[in-house]
Parts: structure tokens; C-alpha cells; sequence
């Protein structure tokens, strides 16, 4: 069975061209096919956009990033950030290369299976709506590795339905980081944000 988190979909290419406002930034997304939220902006990303502690000039890294929304979004609003947009799905990539011309942002767009490509690359925040159906080995993986790729008081910000997994990596989280803070509680929905305190 296909999902959106294979590398190569091979369903026909089907797109749905969304609005979505974000920090007073109309922002126009083409959704596709064979990529998550193939038909709309999904609830989880609008509500860890909302949420996210966010400021201008931060090292911003979108893990699994889709389309793009989250990534492009953030640039649009803090133009002055870096963002990395990642994931593992070749559609999704070139999807988001196109959404970011069509909203005229430049940001660095990569394929990689969660940190891989990254060696060395540190980030203010990580921010992730993650890939919950691809099962729950991967999205540790996610908090696992993600200290070795936060600065100093850096930030892991994740978007998960708590009764379906959430709880169980907002307990990942305090495991690995040591802490971990809920941002926001709608509709079964929580934000979660650990801080990585560096012992150096």
C-alpha cells in the first residue's frame, strides 16, 4: 500500500490549488496526490503554525515538511530566518519547490530520510506535523536525534493527536530532553516543545 511518506508515489499526479493565511501572509499552496493533506491545509499544521515559538532570525529546520506549508510559512513571516525543508518523499519535494516559487520565498529544500543529509547542520528549531502512520519507531527517531541538531536552548516543536500516539511521544520527549511543555490542547490536538539544554 502507498502513502504519502514513500519516496517515489506512482498514483497519477491529481493537484488542488489552497489558500491559507498565516501572520496577515495570504500564502497559496498546490496540494498534490501521493503527498499529505492532498486536498486542504490539515488541522495539526494550521495548529502548530498558530502555536510554534517562533522569532526573526532563527535557524529553522521543517522535518517531513510535505508540501511546504510549514516551512514556507515561517519564511514568509520571519524572513530574516534560514529554513531547511526536508523529507523522504520525492513528489513532496518538488511539490514544495514549487509552492515556495509561487510564494516567493527562498528557503533550502532537501530529500532526506529524517536527519540523514543533516550531518553537522545544527538549527534553532525543529518543527514537525510527523509522519504518525509511518509508525512510532520513526517519529522517536525524530526526538531521538534531534538533540545532536539543536543549538544551545534550541527548540523540538511537534504537532500529534494526544489519544492517538501524542502521549506517548510527549513522554519521548521529556525522556530525551529532559522537559517538555504543552503549547496548545484543541480537539484532541496537542503542540508539544522540548528545550535542549546543552551541557557544554
Amino acid at each position: 500500500m502507498e502513502h504519502y511518506f514513500s519516496k517515489k508515489p506512482t498514483s497519477a499526479l491529481k493537484t488542488k490549488d489552497v489558500v491559507f493565511s498565516f501572520h496577515n501572509h495570504a500564502l497559496h499552496f498546490l496540494c498534490a496526490s501521493g503527498v499529505f493533506s492532498s486536498q486542504k491545509i490539515d488541522f495539526a499544521t494550521q495548529l502548530l503554525l498558530e502555536h510554534a515559538q517562533l522569532t526573526h532570525k532563527q535557524d529553522v529546520l521543517d522535518i517531513g515538511c510535505g508540501m511546504g506549508v510549514i516551512g514556507i510559512s515561517i519564511k514568509k513571516a520571519f524572513s530574516e530566518s534560514t529554513v531547511v525543508m526536508t523529507d523522504v518523499n520525492e513528489r513532496a519535494l518538488e511539490i514544495a519547490k514549487r509552492n515556495a516559487l509561487k510564494n516567493t520565498v527562498s528557503v533550502e529544500i532537501l530529500g532526506s530520510n529524517l536527519y540523514e543529509q543533516l550531518s553537522g547542520r545544527t538549527f534553532d528549531v525543529i518543527i514537525s506535523n510527523p509522519p504518525h502512520h509511518a509508525g512510532r519507531e520513526l517519529v522517536y527517531a525524530l526526538i531521538e536525534q534531534a538533540p545532536k541538531h539543536l543549538n544551545a536552548r534550541g527548540t523540538l516543536q511537534i504537532v500529534a493527536q494526544h489519544n492517538k500516539g501524542g502521549a506517548m511521544l510527549e513522554k519521548k520527549m521529556k525522556d530525551v530532553f529532559g522537559n517538555v511543555e504543552v503549547l496548545v490542547k484543541k480537539a484532541g490536538f496537542r503542540v508539544y516543545c522540548s528545550v535542549y539544554c546543552s551541557l557544554s
